[in-house]
């Protein structure tokens, strides 16, 4: 009886550690979400500010303000659909030696651990996809915005 009572507390104290620290993991990975889509905008901006003259041409030329945000969506999604395809291939080619380690240092598994199904893969990219669109949107707005006589101007 007492044994019971003890591996029972000793369960319930590893679950509420375990799930302490998947807590503290969706934090990090929370801010990590955050600090990336910010800076994915920052990058759009600066290729807007860089990019100027081109928009100032391509307006002039008959592109409507909605063609220049398509322009810098587009670019957004193609960086998102990228880095997450990347993120995707990255992480399966680490699971097989992830596994064969834990494999090796741990007696009792003797199956893969770390599984990347496909369907989670398709979300992960889908995922990152949007995040990039999300960010990329303010920066394409003030791109659409710009006036073609004053863009031509800037150097």
């Amino acid at each position: 009886m007492l044994y019971q009572d003890l591996a029972q507390t000793i369960t319930n104290i590893f679950g509420e550690l375990v799930s302490t620290i998947s807590i503290v993991l969706v934090i990090f990975a929370a801010i990590s979400l955050l600090v990336s889509s910010i800076m994915i905008g920052i990058i759009t901006y600066v290729s807007v500010i860089e990019r100027t003259k081109e928009i100032g041409i391509l307006r002039a030329i008959g592109a409507r303000k909605k063609d220049i945000s398509r322009l810098f969506n587009a670019e957004t999604i193609i960086i998102g659909v990228t880095a997450g395809s990347l993120g995707v291939l990255i992480t399966y080619g680490l699971s097989f030696p992830i596994n064969s380690l834990l494999i090796q240092f741990v007696d009792t598994v003797d199956f893969d651990l770390v599984i990347l199904r496909a369907d989670h893969a398709i979300y992960l990219i889908l995922i990152s996809t949007f995040l990039t669109l999300i960010s990329g949107l303010i920066p394409s707005r003030i791109a659409a915005k710009k006036d073609p006589v004053e863009a031509l101007r800037v150097e």
